[in-house]
């Protein structure tokens, strides 16, 4: 019997050991260093292998063929789990630098606003003092005048005076990026958090216009030094920059003596030039400093051809600090403070050159914007389409914005003259008769033309219209304002014979646009893209043969919330082998605030402004108080326009051309006029009014008529019964997911409403929808069972229409599988105002 518990004993024993081990086996394995490499490699190819691929990698890797399937599913598992745990402790330890670096630029904008409050407590202090002894207040007043040292030629003539300008300009520098010397308050609309690109702040109460930007860059002192020395690379205002004297200073600085050159943003005002001393050292905590300000004295200057182009500017102590930051990258702090001659443009430009916040938004933000561009570029953040080079896409920006800046500007020292106008003072002609206008690097890639460029260019001062709004429209909506033969003709320039080019044989363009991505900046606040218009042939021998057009697009400025900011669409034809170095004939737009946003009114404008173009365009004469209400903003809120169209030219043609340039130009004016006027929220002026009766209803009783018909003749609500209430119904009827459209009632029915749908099914705009008739848009067989029924509408009061093809403003068939039409009812009235479609599940064929 012993026998027996013994020998059970140890049977227990025994199973429960090998139940154990197989547990151990399955819960942890040992792998050995080449286990591990041949898992790895697994790994690298292929993080999460299926059953099969597990059962593979055994019978082809010996080493593993005493591992199960189930221990090498757990181990990819926990490498997966590895590799999640390692990149997040990756971004926790990058968010947790970026936000100490952000906290220490808090706590020391802390101490110079304590610092500040100090200083001004004991001015305060003082004042009261002077007020009391009013007998000694001249005196003391004059006493306290802070006085700027003016710079003689002798100081500049010697390095030893140099030296003195150039430790000077550092003290002043340092004062104003981490001291009190300017009154900063932050920039509107550009709040600091962990994600933001900096801190920025505009000048208050001073002399001149400044701006200072404050943020951590992942790159080291010396590059970005670098970087920022290059003006030209990242400031797209910036003509030339010129280093005439260099010599070293102490501490292994550098003196240089620099003449910038300075676009005029429009027509109407000349550049800017300016002449400085720039002064590179390092402190003694390690930190990089390079500083910059305007000498006294003409110093150099344009070319005689092109000195009347130019007015001197003044450039304040300015400059750049740049701290190394613990665990790698470079705390940086930017000032740009410029005296711009305001007095030598037009009042109504001085605006312009008088605010703090465009110098922010073109030169300060701009500059921290690029360096975290580069930054995240070279860490391989950065990802940009067609395979292409983020160097590469950058140059083609830079040449855009520089081609349509010289051809707003027409410098005479780049060949440029004026050419006889036509009577009219509108439009400015200018030409130049250089015969390769390339600008790029590679010959075999320039512009050789016969004659030369001739460049056509206006500008016009806009009204209470958001600049973001109108190029938003300008680039989504390019067949309302552009000729697409003038497209195919400049297209046509890029090859040697115009008959190599397909676009000047008999074409058709569809009126359709597609827009390919290439890159964009770190904030989307620039974005370059590809412009595909579509084109067919006319001709049936080349009817397989591809028309299209295509256009380099560079668009920015497009957030209505960038205080300040510029808003630009340039574009130019481009080879659709879209080679690296290809020739570039720029024209666009350019929109510039003239004002602040000064109203909580202008604060709230939506970034979708659809719903005022339908207040303006579809109702007729505003009522008293919307006219009141808006007048107010519209004087508040100015912007200026800047056109430019450049056309390549042969000697014969000049004058043919320089006509056809100008009529271009004057019709793409009066379609942006018109787009504007719709936008603004004041509405349209009684002489450029609609096409509708004055008795035409406003946008939101007019949804409110469209909804309440409905309801009334089918019996059913068109809309959720919680939303009809106030301005939420024009809301919802707006964003209706069925086309819903409004037509009048006369002889030849045009369109006069149409919700977001709608105009998506017509393929057109509120601007051009009055142009389209009932009629373009059915077929033959629709138009026949409208017709049938019409008799139905007017008795019945609405009536149900089959599926059908109907026909978009592009010529683009649209099947819907059921459309309903019905009397629209002025409610007070009770007579007919119009009637109205509904395209219930519409679709492209």
């Amino acid at each position: 019997m012993a026998m027996a518990v013994a020998h059970q004993r140890e049977s227990s024993s025994s199973s429960s050991g090998g139940i154990n081990k197989h547990l151990d086996a399955g819960k942890y394995v040992r792998y050995t260093a080449e286990q591990v490499e041949a898992l790895e490699r697994v790994y690298a190819e292929c993080p999460k292998p299926s059953s099969l691929r597990r059962q593979q990698l055994i019978r082809e890797c010996p080493i593993l063929c005493n591992i199960e399937p189930k221990q090498i599913k757990v181990w990819f598992q926990n490498r997966r789990c590895r590799e999640k745990q390692r990149k997040e402790a990756s971004r926790l330890q990058t968010v947790n630098r970026k936000l100490t670096a952000m906290n220490k630029l808090l706590m020391e904008e802390n101490d110079r606003l304590q610092k500040q409050v100090s200083q001004l407590v004991c001015e305060n202090g003082y004042m009261r003092q002077q007020l009391q002894t009013a007998s000694a207040a001249t005196d003391a007043s004059c006493e306290s005048v802070v006085t700027t040292p003016q710079h003689s030629l002798r100081d500049a003539n010697n390095p030893a005076g140099l030296l003195s300008i150039a430790e000077e300009t550092l003290a002043e520098f340092l004062s104003k990026a981490t001291g009190t010397a300017v009154d900063w308050v932050q920039m509107p609309g550009m709040k600091p958090g962990p994600d933001s690109v900096g801190i920025f702040a505009i000048s208050h109460s001073c002399s001149g216009v400044a701006a200072r930007a404050c943020g951590l860059v992942s790159l080291e002192p010396t590059k970005i030094a670098e970087i920022l020395k290059d003006r030209p690379s990242w400031f797209r205002d910036c003509r030339s920059l010129e280093v005439f004297t260099m010599f070293p200073a102490g501490n292994g600085g550098t003196i240089e003596l620099v003449y910038t050159q300075v676009y005029a943003p429009t027509t109407l005002a000349p550049a800017r030039d300016f002449w400085t001393l720039r002064y590179t050292t390092s402190l003694d905590n390690g930190s990089l400093v390079v500083c910059e300000r305007s000498l006294s004295g003409s110093g150099t200057g344009p070319s005689a051809a092109s000195a009347s182009q130019f007015v001197r500017a003044e450039m304040l102590p300015s400059g750049y600090l740049i701290r190394p930051c613990e665990g790698g990258g470079s705390i940086i702090h930017i000032v740009d403070h410029l005296n711009l001659e305001a007095w030598t443009v037009p009042e109504v430009l001085r605006p312009l050159y008088e605010s703090s916040k465009v110098v922010a938004q073109k030169m300060t933000i701009a500059a921290l914007r690029y360096i975290r561009q580069i930054a995240q570029e070279t860490s391989g953040e950065v990802a940009y389409g067609l395979g292409r080079q983020p160097a590469v896409l950058r140059t083609f920006s830079q040449r855009l914005s520089r081609g349509f800046n010289n051809a707003i500007n027409g410098f005479h020292d780049d060949g440029w003259s004026l050419m006889n106008c036509d009577g009219a003072e509108d439009v400015v002609v200018t030409v130049n008769s250089a015969k390769n206008l390339g600008t790029t690097s590679n010959p075999s890639h320039s512009l050789s033309l016969l004659g030369g460029i001739l460049c056509a260019k206006a500008s016009m001062l806009l009204q209470n219209v958001p600049p973001a709004v109108v190029v938003r429209f300008l680039r989504e909506h390019r067949s309302e304002w552009a000729d697409f033969n003038v497209d195919a003709y400049l297209a046509a320039s890029l090859k040697a014979s115009p008959y190599a080019f397909p676009g000047m044989r008999p074409t058709r363009f569809t009126g359709s646009q597609i827009i390919m991505p290439l890159g964009h900046t770190i904030e989307h606040e620039e974005l370059l893209e590809v412009i595909r218009l579509e084109g067919h042939s006319l001709s049936q021998e080349d009817a397989y043969v591809s028309r299209d057009i295509h256009l380099l697009q560079i668009c920015s400025g497009i957030d209505e919330n960038a205080v300040g900011a510029c808003s630009e669409l340039v574009f130019a034809p481009i080879d659709e082998m879209f080679p690296d170095d290809a020739p570039l004939l720029p024209s666009g737009f350019r929109i510039i605030p003239l004002d602040p946003k000064s109203s909580d009114a202008q604060d709230k404008l939506t970034t979708h402004r659809t719903l005022d173009l339908t207040s303006s365009l579809e109702v007729g004469p505003a009522t008293d108080h919307g006219v009141g209400e808006t007048s107010t903003s519209s004087s508040n809120s100015r912007s200026v326009l800047t056109i430019a169209f450049q056309f390549p030219f042969e000697n014969n043609m000049l004058e043919n051309i320089a006509a056809m340039a100008r009529q271009y130009v004057r019709s793409v004016i009066s379609s942006v006029q018109r787009v504007a006027m719709a936008i603004s929220p004041s509405g349209l002026s009684p002489t450029v009014g609609p096409k509708l009766s004055p008795g035409s209803p406003e946008a939101v009783t007019l949804a409110h008529w469209i909804c309440q018909s409905y309801s009334y003749h089918l019996g059913t609500e068109l809309l959720r019964s919680d939303s009809v209430v106030g301005d939420s119904v024009l809301k919802q009827l707006w964003h209706h997911q069925d086309a819903i459209l409004c037509c009048s009632l006369k002889s030849l029915p045009v369109f006069i409403f149409a919700n977001q749908a709608g105009l998506d099914m017509l393929e057109t705009t509120l601007v051009a929808l009055q142009d389209i008739t009932l009629d373009k848009i059915f077929d033959e067989s629709g138009r026949k069972a409208l017709f049938a029924d019409f008799a139905k509408i007017m008795q019945q009061g609405f009536a149900y229409l089959p599926s059908g093809i109907c026909m978009s403003a592009m010529g683009r068939h649209v099947s819907y599988e059921q459309a309903i039409a019905w009397k629209v009812l002025a409610a007070e009235e009770n007579n007919v105002h119009c009637l109205a479609f509904t395209f219930i599940n519409w679709s492209f064929v």
